[in-house]
């Protein structure tokens, strides 16, 4: 793999932490949609370094939970668990980002922060075991 891949990687799981640490903020502080936000980006770059590891990129975010789905779930490389709660996350997002009258609340909130730092931590365990 060439040195800017490898950079490029590294600035994905860098801006991943990033956005967990802002989630689990929002989340202390009571703005329930936008920590679930958060933790959706927060996946969501870790989704797309772990397909760098693959030689893929994907140019939306639907493109990169399909991608993650075909080349690390279908394949057995990453638990098919992640590639739901991928899935499942960014509709939440999108749910929490664009509708007046949101369902999230608190417990909602926790649990996709919870399983976003799991998410990076396989993430970051599949990069370390096939990083080369």
């Amino acid at each position: 793999m060439d040195e800017p891949t490898k950079k490029l990687i590294e600035g994905y799981i860098e801006k991943s932490k990033g956005k967990l640490k802002v989630a689990k903020k929002l989340l202390t502080d009571g703005f329930y949609d936008d920590a679930i936000s958060r933790a959706y980006y927060a996946v969501f770059h870790a989704a797309q370094a772990a397909l760098l590891i693959e030689g893929a990129k994907a140019e939306t975010h639907k493109g990169v939970v399909m991608l993650f789905g075909l080349l690390l779930v279908k394949t057995g490389k990453i638990d098919k668990k992640y590639g739901r709660f991928l899935s499942n996350l960014k509709d939440d997002r999108e749910t929490g980002d664009y509708e007046v009258m949101s369902w999230m609340d608190e417990e909602d909130a926790q649990n996709a922060v919870t399983e976003a730092e799991e998410f990076i931590k396989i993430v970051e365990r599949f990069i370390r075991d096939n990083l080369v």
